[in-house]
Protein backbone atom coordinates (compact mmCIF):
# COMPACT_ATOMS: atom_id res chain seq x y z
CA UNK A 1 0.00 0.00 0.00
CA UNK A 2 1.72 3.33 -0.73
CA UNK A 3 0.75 6.51 0.87
CA UNK A 4 -0.37 9.46 -0.37
CA UNK A 5 1.23 11.77 2.04
CA UNK A 6 3.66 14.63 1.38
CA UNK A 7 5.75 16.29 3.97
CA UNK A 8 5.48 19.72 3.69
CA UNK A 9 8.91 20.78 4.43
CA UNK A 10 10.32 18.72 2.01
CA UNK A 11 8.08 19.75 -1.25
CA UNK A 12 8.64 23.70 -0.44
CA UNK A 13 12.54 22.93 0.05
CA UNK A 14 11.73 21.27 -4.07
CA UNK A 15 9.42 23.88 -5.07
CA UNK A 16 11.83 26.24 -4.22
CA UNK A 17 14.77 24.50 -6.44
CA UNK A 18 12.44 24.21 -8.91
CA UNK A 19 11.60 27.14 -9.19
CA UNK A 20 14.95 29.34 -8.75
CA UNK A 21 15.78 27.03 -11.63
CA UNK A 22 13.22 28.14 -13.78
CA UNK A 23 13.64 31.35 -12.95
CA UNK A 24 17.36 31.26 -13.75
CA UNK A 25 16.88 29.78 -16.85
CA UNK A 26 14.15 32.89 -17.64
CA UNK A 27 16.98 35.63 -16.43
CA UNK A 28 19.65 33.66 -18.93
CA UNK A 29 16.75 33.99 -21.65
CA UNK A 30 15.99 37.49 -21.21
CA UNK A 31 19.76 38.30 -20.29
CA UNK A 32 20.82 37.33 -23.99
CA UNK A 33 17.72 38.60 -25.91
CA UNK A 34 18.27 41.84 -24.69
CA UNK A 35 21.72 41.36 -25.52
CA UNK A 36 20.63 40.65 -28.97
CA UNK A 37 18.31 43.94 -29.32
CA UNK A 38 19.76 47.36 -29.90
CA UNK A 39 20.34 49.65 -27.00
CA UNK A 40 18.27 52.60 -26.75
CA UNK A 41 21.28 54.56 -25.52
CA UNK A 42 25.17 53.36 -25.64
CA UNK A 43 26.04 51.47 -22.52
CA UNK A 44 21.88 51.43 -21.85
CA UNK A 45 20.13 48.26 -21.27
CA UNK A 46 16.94 47.97 -18.75
CA UNK A 47 18.17 44.93 -17.08
CA UNK A 48 15.07 43.32 -17.60
CA UNK A 49 16.67 39.78 -16.69
CA UNK A 50 17.03 41.25 -12.99
CA UNK A 51 13.12 41.31 -12.64
CA UNK A 52 13.86 37.55 -11.91
CA UNK A 53 16.08 38.28 -9.14
CA UNK A 54 13.94 41.11 -7.89
CA UNK A 55 11.17 37.79 -7.78
CA UNK A 56 13.43 35.38 -6.34
CA UNK A 57 14.04 38.45 -3.69
CA UNK A 58 10.36 38.91 -2.81
CA UNK A 59 8.99 35.32 -3.15
CA UNK A 60 11.98 33.39 -1.39
CA UNK A 61 15.24 35.45 -0.07
CA UNK A 62 18.47 37.52 -0.45
CA UNK A 63 20.45 33.80 -1.01
CA UNK A 64 17.80 33.07 -4.07
CA UNK A 65 18.66 36.60 -5.38
CA UNK A 66 22.08 35.92 -5.56
CA UNK A 67 21.64 32.45 -7.12
CA UNK A 68 19.10 33.83 -9.64
CA UNK A 69 21.79 36.49 -10.59
CA UNK A 70 25.15 34.80 -10.20
CA UNK A 71 23.91 31.95 -12.67
CA UNK A 72 22.38 34.75 -15.00
CA UNK A 73 25.65 36.37 -15.19
CA UNK A 74 27.79 33.26 -15.65
CA UNK A 75 25.72 31.18 -17.70
CA UNK A 76 24.47 34.35 -20.16
CA UNK A 77 28.26 34.93 -20.66
CA UNK A 78 29.09 31.04 -21.31
CA UNK A 79 26.30 31.11 -23.81
CA UNK A 80 27.08 34.87 -25.60
CA UNK A 81 31.05 33.76 -25.86
CA UNK A 82 32.00 36.96 -23.19
CA UNK A 83 32.92 34.62 -20.37
CA UNK A 84 36.44 36.49 -18.47
CA UNK A 85 36.09 39.59 -21.09
CA UNK A 86 35.57 43.26 -19.93
CA UNK A 87 31.92 42.70 -20.78
CA UNK A 88 31.36 39.70 -18.54
CA UNK A 89 33.39 41.75 -15.45
CA UNK A 90 31.57 44.84 -15.95
CA UNK A 91 27.95 42.63 -16.04
CA UNK A 92 29.55 40.60 -12.72
CA UNK A 93 30.69 43.95 -10.93
CA UNK A 94 27.24 45.58 -11.34
CA UNK A 95 25.59 42.47 -10.64
CA UNK A 96 27.24 42.00 -7.16
CA UNK A 97 26.69 45.74 -6.18
CA UNK A 98 23.14 45.27 -7.78
CA UNK A 99 22.61 42.51 -5.69
CA UNK A 100 24.05 43.61 -2.78
CA UNK A 101 22.34 46.98 -2.64
CA UNK A 102 18.76 44.76 -2.76
CA UNK A 103 19.04 42.13 -0.55
CA UNK A 104 20.59 44.28 2.15
CA UNK A 105 17.74 46.93 1.20
CA UNK A 106 15.51 44.21 1.74
CA UNK A 107 16.94 43.17 4.87
CA UNK A 108 17.28 46.34 6.49
CA UNK A 109 13.90 47.89 5.56
CA UNK A 110 11.66 44.71 5.49
CA UNK A 111 7.83 45.26 4.02
CA UNK A 112 8.66 48.93 4.44
CA UNK A 113 10.21 48.72 0.56
CA UNK A 114 8.32 47.29 -2.12
CA UNK A 115 9.78 45.78 -5.84
CA UNK A 116 10.31 49.33 -7.03
CA UNK A 117 12.23 50.58 -4.50
CA UNK A 118 14.27 47.47 -4.20
CA UNK A 119 14.77 47.57 -7.97
CA UNK A 120 15.87 51.37 -7.71
CA UNK A 121 18.44 51.01 -5.54
CA UNK A 122 19.65 47.93 -7.40
CA UNK A 123 19.85 49.63 -10.94
CA UNK A 124 22.40 52.45 -9.13
CA UNK A 125 23.91 50.04 -7.49
CA UNK A 126 24.57 48.27 -11.13
CA UNK A 127 25.66 51.20 -12.63
CA UNK A 128 27.96 52.24 -9.98
CA UNK A 129 30.03 48.92 -9.96
CA UNK A 130 30.46 49.42 -13.67
CA UNK A 131 31.91 52.31 -13.45
CA UNK A 132 34.15 51.16 -10.83
CA UNK A 133 35.32 48.22 -12.66
CA UNK A 134 35.52 50.45 -16.18
CA UNK A 135 37.38 52.65 -14.13
CA UNK A 136 39.75 49.93 -12.55
CA UNK A 137 39.94 47.37 -15.52
CA UNK A 138 39.60 49.69 -18.85
CA UNK A 139 39.83 53.43 -17.97
CA UNK A 140 41.92 54.72 -15.37
CA UNK A 141 40.58 58.49 -16.18
CA UNK A 142 38.97 60.12 -13.91
CA UNK A 143 36.90 62.29 -16.54
CA UNK A 144 35.05 58.54 -16.61
CA UNK A 145 33.03 59.66 -13.59
CA UNK A 146 31.45 62.73 -15.48
CA UNK A 147 29.53 59.98 -16.67
CA UNK A 148 28.32 59.18 -13.42
CA UNK A 149 25.19 61.23 -13.13
CA UNK A 150 23.92 60.25 -16.78
CA UNK A 151 24.06 56.54 -15.46
CA UNK A 152 22.12 57.09 -12.39
CA UNK A 153 19.45 58.98 -14.15
CA UNK A 154 19.01 56.04 -16.49
CA UNK A 155 19.68 53.58 -14.49
CA UNK A 156 16.11 55.28 -12.08
CA UNK A 157 14.20 54.78 -14.92
CA UNK A 158 15.35 51.71 -15.57
CA UNK A 159 14.93 50.40 -12.42
CA UNK A 160 11.35 52.23 -11.54
CA UNK A 161 10.12 50.04 -15.03
CA UNK A 162 11.90 46.84 -13.45
CA UNK A 163 9.83 47.27 -10.10
CA UNK A 164 6.06 47.87 -12.11
CA UNK A 165 6.56 44.83 -13.97
CA UNK A 166 8.21 42.66 -10.76
CA UNK A 167 5.43 44.24 -8.99
CA UNK A 168 2.81 43.23 -11.15
CA UNK A 169 3.98 39.68 -11.82
CA UNK A 170 4.37 39.10 -7.90
CA UNK A 171 1.13 40.21 -7.21
CA UNK A 172 0.31 37.27 -9.97
CA UNK A 173 2.09 34.83 -8.44
CA UNK A 174 1.16 35.87 -5.39
CA UNK A 175 -2.39 34.11 -5.78
CA UNK A 176 -0.94 30.54 -6.47
CA UNK A 177 -1.23 28.01 -3.92
CA UNK A 178 2.85 27.67 -4.75
CA UNK A 179 3.77 31.15 -3.73
CA UNK A 180 1.35 31.97 -0.71
CA UNK A 181 2.69 33.61 2.45
CA UNK A 182 2.44 30.08 4.65
CA UNK A 183 3.40 27.73 1.19
CA UNK A 184 3.42 24.56 3.77
CA UNK A 185 0.09 25.83 4.83
CA UNK A 186 -0.78 25.75 0.87
CA UNK A 187 0.80 22.21 0.21
CA UNK A 188 -1.37 20.89 3.62
CA UNK A 189 -4.73 21.85 1.92
CA UNK A 190 -3.88 20.26 -1.66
Amino acid sequence: MTSSAVDPARLAVERRRIFLALFSALAIALHTLEFLLPSPVPWFRLGIANILALMALFLFDGKAAWSVNMVRIVVASLFLGTFLSPRFFLSLSGGILATAAMTTSRKLAGEKIGPVGVSVLGATGHAIGQLLCAWILLVRHDGLWYLLPFLLVLAIVGGVVNGFIADYLLENLRKMPAFAKDSADAVADE
